[in-house]
């Protein structure tokens, strides 16, 4: 809510307060106290008792943080797919040293019986449709809908070695994710993630890493990053590992 992750518990006349900030961001920004109590039938107590809630010590505060909430509004336009970016990373992904990768990722998935998803966010749907995917293919695949329980913890460690952690992260600093695979280092999971650059954290907590680096684009509140290279090496590692079943058998 304006430039707070938070949604505060506001009372009716804080709400038409609310409503109004948010639909005369331009003139609160220049408004002085009395001036906005005015324009919202309220008093400047209220409008004190109104600052509060969103983190701000007064009036003064409240509109600087919102004027560089206003900024960021405006720089954050989205803007059109980048096929220029989608056509260099499909150019990497055929180079040898991502197809070196590739196979790293097929042989240890091949020598694993279970696969576990993992994902925040938009990379949460990337995990489940990995998960999907895989199960469809070539073996029994789940996603880790709440990452903070730590589920692994479960596991037996018969099982344990059974298991590869497949992550999906953009940026691989997602703080749920790092301190999920924190978590598995006195465990006998293996890790493969899908990050967007091999340098984040969740890379280097990982057994693989396969970065896509592609250019990274948000909103407020979200990471609206491209998907589509995720899902490419998603398919094809699925693919690989089902035609390497095939040619065991």
């Amino acid at each position: 809510m304006l430039f707070l992750d938070d949604v505060p518990e506001l009372n009716p006349l804080e709400l038409t307060i609310y409503h109004y900030v948010r639909d005369h961001l331009d003139d609160v920004c220049k408004m002085k106290i009395r001036e906005l109590a005015a324009n919202t039938h309220t008093s400047t107590t209220t409008i004190l008792r109104f600052c509060k809630k969103f983190e701000c010590d007064g009036f003064s505060e409240f509109r600087v943080k919102l004027q560089l909430y206003k900024e960021q509004q405006h720089q954050s336009h989205l803007q059109p797919i980048d096929e220029t970016a989608l056509i260099d990373f499909f150019k990497r992904a055929m180079e040898p040293a991502f197809n070196e990768k590739i196979k790293e990722a097929v042989e240890l998935l091949n020598s694993k019986s279970f696969v576990l998803f993992l994902g925040i966010g938009l990379s949460n749907i990337a995990a489940e449709y990995g998960s999907l995917y895989f199960t469809s293919i070539f073996k029994l695949s789940l996603r880790i809908e709440d990452p903070i329980n730590y589920p692994v913890h479960f596991l037996s460690n018969d099982l344990a070695k059974q298991t590869c952690i497949v992550v999906c992260s953009v940026s691989g600093e997602t703080k749920e994710l790092v301190n999920y695979l924190t978590h598995l280092n006195t465990r006998d999971c293996v890790v493969i993630s899908i990050t967007n650059s091999s340098q984040s954290t969740v890379a280097k907590l990982s057994d693989i890493n396969l970065p896509y680096y592609i250019n990274q684009q948000k909103v407020p509140g979200a990471d609206v990053t491209s998907q589509i290279p995720a899902l490419y090496i998603l398919e094809r590692i699925a693919k690989e590992v089902q035609g390497l079943e095939k040619k065991v058998l």
